[in-house]
């Protein structure tokens, strides 16, 4: 066999042919760490990047608590004054209007006159009748005679016992036709009374109707005047549910019309409907307002306000918490893990950044403020900062 050997080198001895043996393995190694290294390199960053993408996806949120207000709870509502009394006008007898003595806007005292009706057919009807009860009690004094007379022949038996009975049901029943005669004079004259038009009570004449000639027909129930009164008024407020067992009799109001700006009149509540509206699911509460200047007219609108005792129970959130779903408003509520739960609530009133929040959250609840249109019930959430109240 013959020996390895290089021209330039020389023959290659075994301990030169050991060493580069050793030198290939060592290159082949290094060449395979290299690779491993490549590789773990590689996995590395795609965990980090995914590690870093799922961190991301994780929404970061500030969290508030509800709170109770420190401020006087005040109850603004809508209200509707109307006249302490309010009566319509109508006429009892049939005629012509003759005249009329007050018009729109005049103060007027209880009996004081209206309106002249003329009736002349109710003029005619009396003297009829005056005339029936002057026949009628000259029947009665004759059917007396004679009932006397009879009875004086009877006692010499004269005449029969069955024809002195018969006078003498004959002046009884002449007697019931001038009761019957003297009754229908004064039906009449009580309706001559009423040609005369009368104010029931002190007030005002808020509406006149007819005028002189018009045509008077007590049957058609046409009003020819109206009155009321202006003092004190009568103040009318729908008070939703939640709050009508802070509204009791005796409890103070203050009200502002809009015709005098910056300027408030004080009432009273004095009684309630003991009923809630199935429609509105309000409380009909009645207050009295006292009006002896007469700034206040009937029927205007009118804005309530009612001072309330504290509620413990009723919470505010910011506006900016809620969350609109097919629900109805809801909040995100941050469990102890840092999961969300979207929570239902029941809105009370509105103070534009906050609102009340009558059920559905506690003073402990940890709400996420402005929360992501995205989140939902479950989903993992980063805490920003602490929790803060606002």
């Amino acid at each position: 066999m013959q020996n390895e050997s290089d021209p330039q080198l020389g023959p290659l001895t075994p301990a030169l042919k050991q060493r580069m043996r050793r030198l290939g393995i060592i290159a082949l190694v290094l060449a395979a760490l290299i690779v491993a290294w490549g590789l773990f390199s590689r996995y590395r960053e795609a965990r980090e990047v995914n590690t870093w993408t799922q961190a991301e996806a994780i929404p970061t949120v500030t969290v508030l608590a509800p709170h109770q207000s420190k401020e006087l709870q005040t109850l603004t509502l809508p209200g509707s004054l109307q006249p302490f009394l309010d009566a319509p006008i109508l006429a009892r007898v049939n005629g012509y209007l003759l005249r009329w003595y007050h018009d729109i806007g005049a103060r007027v005292k209880v009996g004081e006159p209206l309106a002249d009706i003329d009736t002349p057919e109710l003029d005619q009807q009396l003297e009829q009748a005056k005339a029936d009860l002057v026949s009628a009690i000259a029947n009665q004094q004759l059917a007396e005679v004679t009932a006397k007379r009879w009875l004086n022949l009877l006692v010499t038996d004269s005449v029969s016992k069955q024809e002195t009975d018969q006078k003498v049901a004959d002046l009884a029943a002449r007697k019931a036709q001038v009761d019957a005669a003297r009754a229908n004079v004064n039906r009449i004259e009580a309706f001559e009374n009423f040609k005369r038009v009368v104010a029931p009570f002190n007030g005002v004449v808020t509406a006149r109707k007819t005028d002189v000639g018009a045509l008077i027909n007590a049957g058609s129930g046409i009003e020819l005047f109206n009155v009321a009164t202006i003092d004190p008024l009568r103040l009318y407020v729908p008070v939703p549910q939640y709050y009508t067992q802070m509204i009791k009799v005796g409890r103070l109001a203050e009200l502002s019309v809009p015709e005098y700006p910056g300027q408030s009149f004080k009432a009273t509540v004095t009684r309630t409907s003991g009923s809630i509206n199935g429609n509105s699911g309000t409380l009909l509460v009645e207050l009295s307002v006292n009006n002896k200047e007469g700034h206040l007219t009937p029927g205007s609108y009118a804005e309530v306000k009612f001072d309330l005792p504290q509620n413990s129970n009723i919470l505010r959130v910011p506006a900016s918490a809620l969350i609109m779903r097919t629900r109805g408003l809801q909040v995100a509520v941050v469990q102890p893990d840092n999961h969300v739960k979207l929570v239902t609530i029941t809105v009370g009133r509105d103070f534009g950044t906050e609102v009340e929040a009558l059920a559905g959250v506690s003073p402990g609840d940890r709400i996420v403020d402005s929360p992501p249109d995205s989140l939902e019930s479950g989903d993992l959430v980063r805490i920003a900062t602490a929790d803060r109240k606002p």
